[in-house]
């Protein structure tokens, strides 16, 4: 066994031992509220100060908008390589209270369970990343290269003032960045479908309802029309590019021997999908409508460009002779990964396997988060992290403490091995 490796055990010891306060750190993140919309970061933003402050760790704190803040924190050796691990701070609503069986912001453990809205997504991942730095702080660890802390909001609406924002401005840079996303135990994600959201208007002529269909013209019905054009999307065959090709045939794999309730899904990794998310038309039932909203969330595989799809909406669309207008909103990106070889994949696919004993390896994820970003600047990047996938975004989030805790170790021996690699 060599020095690092000693090293590594070391840290795996001590996160066990101190693993009662990573719980206690994970469950207060959980009790404030930092739901967005509207996405109001004070709180906790100042929370996580206090705890940063604990143990001297040295931070910049920036307000990308009104009460939405960004920590960017660093401990380690600058003149060496840097690692960037990156978390959200904002949650998304509870939704219906009647259907939660415990209170969403209580951050109660019960039976092995971490408890509350933000526990899979991603509260637990970003106390982990933050209790891994300051462990190594407290160690006195001696890194021959830099991990920075970017602890982010604005990233469950797809919004600007978070990741964006500050690689946008140069405040965070890095030779590789993981994000403490949900994750499989055993698969974080290197890879991502595109996001293609917009707002589908579609404008008639008002009428009184008794003379429908004869007068006016009904908005609400052009915009069904519309609506089984835009689903055709999902029919389209879509040529993969064979250097991805290799990362959707692991990903089946996958949802084939792992998760294997998502057999059923596999055929999402290369199509378009498409989901009518809200509608909104009319004033009354005895008026023929005037307008209609449709919002659509499409998912794009690797294959196929925004521009494409929106060449293809519109052609689908012009033959309805209908008068409409389309306006994107929300997430924006094409499908994107970093190569399973990269040094960042490698350093936290091997501590899996190291904290567990079991094979470990990236997989692509169907939906979007912040990596994209970091892809677009160049920053090598993947995510893994604690979670009770099927709890996510619903009623009854949940996440097993014993997860969060392998996670932790996870972070810390991955920075080792990363910042040590030449």
């Amino acid at each position: 066994m060599n020095d690092l490796q000693e090293l590594k055990l070391r840290l795996i010891d001590e996160v066990e031992n101190n693993k009662d306060e990573l719980i206690e750190f994970c469950s207060k993140l959980i009790q404030i509220p930092s739901v967005n919309p509207p996405g109001n970061t004070t709180e906790i933003t100042a929370f996580i100060e206090n705890y940063l402050k604990e143990i001297n760790i040295p931070y910049e704190k920036y307000e990308s908008a009104d009460k939405i803040f960004n920590l960017v924190a660093f401990i380690g050796n600058a003149e060496g390589k840097e690692l960037v691990y990156c978390g959200h701070t904002d949650v998304v609503p509870v939704g219906d209270l009647s259907k939660w069986d415990f209170a969403p912001f209580s951050g109660e453990v019960k039976d092995g369970w971490m408890l509350g809205r933000g526990a899979s997504d991603m509260k637990a991942g970003l106390a982990g990343i933050i209790f891994a730095t300051k462990m190594l702080k407290k160690l006195n660890i001696d890194l021959p290269g830099k991990l920075t802390l970017a602890i982010v909001p604005d990233e469950e609406t797809g919004g600007e003032y978070g990741v964006p924002w500050l690689l946008k401005r140069g405040l965070v840079k890095g030779d590789g960045c993981l994000i403490a996303e949900p994750s499989s135990p055993l698969n974080p994600t290197i890879g991502q479908k595109g996001s293609y959201w917009f707002e589908l208007e579609v404008r008639g002529e008002p009428g009184h309802g008794s003379l429908s269909p004869l007068a006016g013209r009904n908005a609400i019905v052009d915009t069904i029309r519309a609506i089984d054009e835009v689903r055709t999307l999902w029919d389209l065959k879509i040529d993969i590019p064979e250097e991805t090709q290799p990362l959707i045939e692991v990903s089946k794999k996958y949802m084939r021997e792992v998760e294997n309730d998502r057999l059923k899904y596999q055929e999402v990794l290369e199509k378009i999908s498409v989901n009518i998310g809200t509608i909104n038309g009319g004033t009354k039932s005895n008026v023929i409508p005037d307008y209609c909203k449709v919002q659509v969330d499409c998912r794009l595989p690797f294959g196929i460009t925004e521009e494409e799809v929106t060449e293809i909406l519109k052609s689908k669309l012009d033959g309805l002779n209908i008068d409409y207008s389309i306006k994107r909103f929300g997430f924006k990106s094409v499908a994107n990964y970093t190569p399973a070889e990269n040094p960042i994949c490698k350093s936290i696919v091997d501590n899996i396997s190291f904290v567990t004993g079991k094979e470990a390896y990236g997989v692509m994820q169907w939906a979007s988060s912040d990596a994209r970003h970091f892809r677009q600047y160049d920053i090598p990047v993947l995510q893994y992290g604690p979670a009770y996938l099927p709890s996510i975004h619903g009623c009854n989030e949940k996440v097993r403490v014993e997860d969060i805790v392998r996670c932790a170790k996870v972070y810390i021996t991955a920075v080792i091995d990363f910042l040590y690699q030449r």
